[in-house]
């Protein structure tokens, strides 16, 4: 029987970076929202994201990172009431972001034990802060954590998969996944991101192991289908994944003001049903996504209601 599981945790409301920031706690509501108006909750498996263990982020991050990240929470948790701590310009720590931090990278590597483990298909993690900006030392733009690099780096070490693929279709570019993964042969990444963009990465000169599809501003749905047909799907199918992490980001959506590129529903349908038949094919249908970008709350709730039903062929 198919099974797609929905993972989320109330903490990942809590995390606030102040009035008027993009990476807002109601962008959770819009998915949650989104996913009861549309009876989808009904057709998904729903679990709670549990807390990641230090030891699980030093998978893909370095220890010293892992220890500033605590002090700053630890900084932010005596602040209390509506204190923030700044990591960087756009980045910041309020008294319960790390319980958030701890239950999206938490439900990335839950997701993945439960569809190795046969439990689950496939699985969407409904939770913020997102992720693939964090490199391995320095957490930035919004992220402080990679969820999808710890978890793939868990599926890697911890369950002995020889080959896992991540897929990155935000509008901007996955460069803390690619700087965690870049050069690990065990690891294919292929990524769509508007250029340029910040965080003006990704292009030019880079891994082998890194498919970067640099896209101009103001390109539509088709000419997008276009570029990832030629040059992603024949680097997933001849790297023949065992398992597919995505970072779904939805901020391509062209109702969102934070890029510039012309994505609609159905264009995020269509990049999930081709990940998908890559899955099916190569990795049991294993493929375990995390919310990154996306910033329209409309559009967000609706972009990843047209990811969910395509995961769940309902």
């Amino acid at each position: 029987m198919h099974k797609t599981g929905y993972f989320t945790h109330p903490d990942c409301r809590r995390h606030d970076m102040g009035r008027g920031h993009p990476e807002c706690p109601e962008r959770i509501d819009a998915i949650q929202d989104r996913m009861l108006a549309s009876r989808l909750l009904d057709a998904v498996e729903q679990r709670e994201a549990p807390l990641a263990s230090p030891e699980v982020l030093e998978l893909a991050h370095d220890p010293a990172h892992v220890a500033a990240m605590t002090g700053i929470a630890q900084e932010a948790s005596e602040e209390g009431g509506d204190g923030l701590v700044f990591i960087d310009p756009d980045t910041a720590m309020n008294p319960y972001t790390w319980n958030a931090v701890l239950r999206a990278a938490g439900a990335a590597v839950a997701a993945t034990d439960a569809v190795i483990a046969g439990e689950l298909e496939n699985a969407f993690c409904a939770t913020r802060p997102p992720g693939h900006h964090a490199c391995r030392s320095r957490a930035m733009g919004f992220c402080v954590f990679n969820n999808v690099a710890v978890a793939a780096r868990h599926a890697l070490e911890h369950h002995g998969l020889q080959r896992v693929a991540i897929v990155d279709f935000d509008v901007h570019p996955g460069n803390g996944t690619e700087d965690i993964l870049s050069n690990d042969p065990r690891v294919l990444m292929v990524g769509i991101f508007q250029h340029p963009f910040y965080p003006y990465s990704g292009f030019g000169a880079h891994a082998d192991n890194m498919v970067n599809l640099p896209i101009p501003a103001y390109t539509k749905g088709p000419a997008i289908r276009e570029a990832i047909a030629k040059h992603w799907l024949p680097k997933l199918e001849e790297f023949r994944p065992e398992m597919i992490f995505v970072s779904a980001g939805f901020d391509a959506h062209r109702e969102d003001d934070l890029g510039q590129l012309g994505l609609v529903e159905a264009d995020y349908t269509w990049m999930t049903e081709q990940i998908m038949d890559v899955a099916k094919r190569h990795a049991k249908g294993r493929i375990v996504s995390c919310l990154e970008g996306g910033y329209n709350l409309d559009a967000l709730g609706r972009s990843v209601e047209a990811h969910v039903r395509a995961l769940a062929q309902v």
